[in-house]
């Protein structure tokens, strides 16, 4: 008998495996599909050559990860390639707000109006991030709190709305970038910890930067797996999981899914009925006969380019996905250029190009005009550079990876309670009905990202059941 059997080989049940493999037990890993990854994964989706990531592409919460820089990836093939800047996020007149690592270069990118206000904002934190992102990430209940009184601080700055705290900003410059931010999650604007969210981000720029993997994210996914393999650990690919009879026996099984999915495996029946999900999003891959023309000389070497004439566009688009049921006119888009520090991604002169936009859950229309029309208004010519374009909508992201219930791609609704209490209103989130099921997904906390943190907090539960039984 194993003493854990994991379903889903993305970053989260990964890391939960490794986990517990560290510590002595016996682990075999479940993956539906033929190769590990979920979230995390890279593949020829355009031309020969050109190297794409189906989701996750730069990774803020990557490099921040408290999980992943306690294991040796590194050793296993993965390393952070930084762009010169994070992130900038451009404005029709050609100009640019930018969030480099530095604070000060990002504060005189706001104006001189914004600068201090800036720099009083996040300049508290930084000292103290490598802690605060841990007591963050481990939220609720997974471990006291190292630096309560910072953590409090905090919660004090971004539990309101992210328009309370984008108030204390003077000019248009700051607050889309913020709204930018958040908008990262698919969350209104006006919800609650929204703060927090634009707050994580920027923190974690300025503390370690927003890179890609070398190669592509499937190098994070990859690095995991040769280190679980060594540890001792099993992988079976190609092996879709319908109920728990089709498992070994275990002493613990750990869920890689959807709550909606474990609830139909494990028949829990309506157990996660409550749980919500998000709105959805319009994914194209672009392979370019070169660099984005970008207007703002700033976009050209950033990683990842936000894009959104300003706050209001950017809190109206967000409204129509996830609240109106509509796709927005001007979507707020995301795109992330990886080819600018990886030549490995495409031909020679050739570049990769990743963008979404929100749209609603279950759409099924097709954005790419959209979003190319907003592209065209900050890169004019860029549809003059496209080779050939990969297209994605809510059916095919789900039907990639059935983590994203109708396009979702944070796996749950990132608002309201659900931002931090998720699946469940619970202080024990990665338990379930059956004591020996246990669920470690981004529909845990602490919630979406590539960060291998709700597997690793998941792994502490099963590892406490294990040394009981």
């Amino acid at each position: 008998m194993l003493d854990a059997v994991v379903v889903g080989a993305g970053p989260n049940g990964l890391t939960a495996a490794v986990e517990l493999a560290r510590r002595g037990f016996s682990v075999a890993v479940f993956e539906a599909r033929e190769t590990v990854g979920g979230g995390a994964r890279t593949e020829e989706l355009t031309l020969p050559g050109f190297r794409h990531d189906p989701c996750a592409a730069a990774h803020p919460l990557g490099v921040n990860s408290p999980a992943f820089r306690a294991l040796p990836l590194e050793r296993y093939g993965l390393e952070w390639l930084h762009p010169e800047l994070p992130m900038a996020h451009p404005f029709t007149d050609g100009s640019a707000a930018v969030l480099s690592r530095s604070v000060a270069e990002t504060a005189a990118s706001f104006g001189p109006r914004d600068a201090g206000t800036y720099r009083r904002l996040v300049e508290p934190f930084l000292p103290k991030w490598d802690t605060l992102v841990r007591d963050f990430m481990s939220l609720p209940r997974t471990a006291l709190p190292r630096d309560p009184v910072t953590l409090a601080r905090f919660g004090l700055a971004g539990l309101p709305p992210s328009t309370w705290l984008t108030s204390r900003f003077r000019d248009e410059r700051a607050k889309t970038l913020f709204a930018g931010l958040v908008g990262h999650v698919m969350a209104p604007l006006s919800g609650f910890a929204t703060g927090a969210i634009g707050l994580v981000f920027a923190l974690a720029a300025h503390a370690r930067g927003w890179p890609v993997a070398r190669g592509g994210s499937q190098s994070i996914s990859d690095a995991l797996a040769a280190y679980l393999k060594d540890l001792g650990g099993e992988i079976h690919t190609d092996y879709e999981v319908k109920r728990l009879d089709d498992l070994p026996p275990a002493r613990a099984y750990v869920f890689d899914t959807s709550p909606t999915a474990l609830a139909k495996i494990a028949g829990f029946g309506n157990y996660y009925e409550h749980f919500r999900y998000g709105a959805g999003v319009f994914k194209v891959d672009y392979a370019l006969d070169g660099p984005v023309p970008w207007t703002a000389k700033e976009a050209r070497t950033a990683g990842t380019v936000q894009i959104g004439a300003d706050s209001t566009e950017i809190g109206t688009a967000l409204r129509a996905a996830s609240r109106e049921n509509r796709a927005p006119d001007k979507p707020f888009m995301i795109t992330v250029q990886p080819s600018i520090v990886d030549p490995t991604r495409a031909p020679a002169g050739k570049q990769v190009f990743w963008a979404y936009g929100h749209v609603p859950s279950g759409w099924t229309g097709d954005l790419t005009d959209a979003l190319e029309r907003q592209l065209e208004r900050f890169a004019p010519g860029f549809r003059d550079r496209v080779l050939a374009r990969a297209t994605a909508g809510p059916p095919e992201l789900a039907a990639r990876n059935a983590n994203y219930v109708g396009g979702d791609i944070g796996s749950g609704a990132v608002s309201g309670l659900q931002i931090l209490l998720r699946p469940k209103l619970s202080l024990s989130p990665y338990g379930t009905p059956h004591p020996a099921v246990f669920i470690c997904s981004s529909a845990t906390p602490p919630g979406p990202g590539v960060h291998g943190m709700s597997g690793h907090n998941a792994a502490k539960a099963v590892w406490r059941r294990l040394r009981q039984s």
